[in-house]
């Protein structure tokens, strides 16, 4: 069976694979029939020989290939432009791995999962009709009041009109931090209904003006202020594996922006194609962009990487991690 979820909106994504992988066996033989790769230097045999591997004491295994489509995303070609001879190759290439992906063994179930590409993407124009193909664009304004609402509900709780439209504003469509925001509001509110008040409380402008302020405070080199802005945050009951997440995701929107600025593109179109409906996380975010330079950016988002790393390794607890990865963001830009 072979699965084709793609989209921007990867919570959502994740849910769908989570499905997956329970309809397939018990977790313990599913670990030891699953594999994961990526698109780097993947070639069609080397997946039909993966794919052809029988599964151990079960009767499926799993195979999940990351970013496959977005090696065939169409590029802008002006008309007085030929086809050149790598051009036709690439035809060649997704035909050869299309082939290749629609044989799969019964015994495999393949899973490509994608980040957004177009529907002109030739290799997801070939797949479709031998696929089970899942989309997951970011909700809009009116889906993502219903996804809050539903999501809600299924925490055992009940919200308010204003309070769904006041978090819809706040946190936008970013479903990680939504989701994490929901769980505590539904634990704050402990039966009743929640309402304007729990989000100003709990979500509000003061935790994410929180987090700006860090991040502000690390790209500036004010470890003091970084630090009394982590402690704010983990005083409020902040998990570090949440502002692991927020402080990546602002980095990476950082360094998009200045890419989007670089192509000449509008601030409206900007917000859009980041997916940012707080109007004050928008702003603020093109301030940090004008701000820094593209260097330090990737500087401090190397650091996050390796930071996520030392944690989900072991080698550090959440909360020191993070202590660490301010104190040497700030000492390595000074010592520089």
């Amino acid at each position: 069976m072979l699965y084709l979820l793609h989209g921007p909106d990867d919570f959502s994504r994740g849910e769908v694979l989570a499905e997956i992988k329970q309809k397939i066996d018990d977790p313990t033989l599913l670990a030891a029939n699953t594999t994961v790769l990526d698109d780097r230097q993947l070639t069609p045999e080397h997946v039909r020989n993966v794919c052809a591997t029988a599964p151990f004491l079960s009767e499926k295994r799993l195979v999940i290939i990351e970013g496959l489509l977005e090696r065939f995303e169409p590029k802008v070609r002006s008309s007085r432009q030929q086809k050149t001879p790598s051009t036709v190759n690439k035809k060649d290439e997704y035909k050869l791995w299309a082939s290749h992906l629609k044989d799969t063994p019964e015994s495999t179930i393949l899973v490509l999962v994608e980040g957004r590409v177009s529907n002109k993407n030739p290799l997801l124009t070939e797949l479709s009709s031998k696929a089970t193909v899942k989309s997951f664009p970011l909700l809009n304004k009116t889906r993502l009041r219903q996804w809050i609402e539903k999501r809600v509900r299924e925490e055992g709780s009940k919200i308010s009109p204003q309070a769904t439209d006041l978090l819809s504003k706040l946190v936008g469509s970013n479903l990680w931090i939504m989701n994490h925001e929901i769980n505590k509001l539904a634990l704050l509110a402990s039966g009743r209904i929640i309402e304007q008040e729990d989000v100003k409380e709990l979500v509000g402008y003061a935790q994410q003006a929180s987090v700006f302020t860090m991040v502000d405070a690390i790209l500036e080199l004010r470890a003091g202020l970084a630090e009394q802005a982590l402690q704010l945050l983990l005083d409020r009951g902040a998990a570090p594996a949440y502002l692991m997440v927020m402080l990546s995701r602002q980095i990476r929107m950082i360094a998009r922006i200045k890419e989007f600025k670089h192509q000449g593109k509008s601030e409206v179109e900007i917000q859009n194609r980041l997916g940012l409906t707080s109007e004050f996380a928008f702003r603020k975010t093109l301030e940090q962009a004008s701000s820094f330079p593209l260097e330090r950016i990737k500087e401090v988002y190397h650091r996050l990487l390796e930071t996520d790393l030392a944690i989900k390794t072991g080698k550090y607890k959440g909360e020191l991690a993070l202590n660490i990865l301010i104190a040497e963001l700030c000492q390595s830009a000074i010592s520089r």
